[in-house]
């Protein structure tokens, strides 16, 4: 039986947080998304995959990050329909707390083992829906964005909130090294 060394050997600090999401896995959550919506982006920046993948497909998308000094947890765009993305993994509570609060729909890639733990239970309990995957998304930081980093794949999923037809959709992982446009 094979180790799970990604998940062993990954960075589970908030240096680790400093992963991004590669565009293949963008485009398994855009056929899910209303195109009549505004869709936010707390975590990116003008070249994240998320903002570049929406923009690109015409999504009226908005984007903010730590380096516009708007932290997701004081700032609030005026209009936004539904956030998608990929937020630090070793704030996950925090993040989850921020998106329940809101009342409005959400779809944010968390570790799969995520989906356990008794301070997420009061979260998921309310009700939660999963776009999961047949293999492991593999992860790129900023200096390697052409190109996995060793150590990145997770076992990762959707973590969804009236976003999803069915509370659990399980899809094959199409990779690749380009956006398709």
């Amino acid at each position: 039986m094979g180790e799970n060394t990604g998940y062993l050997t990954a960075n589970r600090t908030k240096e680790g947080d400093n992963l991004f999401s590669p565009y293949y896995i963008v485009d398994h959550i855009i056929k899910y998304l209303p195109k009549d919506k505004v869709i936010w982006c707390p975590w990116d920046e003008e070249w994240s995959a998320f903002y570049q993948r929406f923009k690109e497909c015409g999504f009226k998308v908005i984007r903010s990050s730590l380096a516009d000094k708007k932290d997701f947890f004081t700032y609030e765009p005026d209009d936004w329909d539904i956030i998608v993305s990929n937020p630090p993994f070793s704030i996950k509570d925090k993040v989850l707390d921020r998106l329940y609060s809101f009342n409005k729909p959400f779809a944010v890639l968390l570790p799969l083992n995520s989906l356990q733990g008794k301070t997420r239970y009061k979260y998921f309990s309310q009700g939660i829906q999963l776009l999961s995957f047949d293999a492991r998304v593999s992860y790129h930081d900023n200096e390697h964005m052409d190109k996995p980093v060793k150590g990145s794949p997770f076992a990762t999923a959707y973590f969804c909130r009236d976003v999803l037809p069915m509370d659990l959709i399980v899809e094959k992982l199409v990779a690749y090294d380009r956006p398709l446009i």
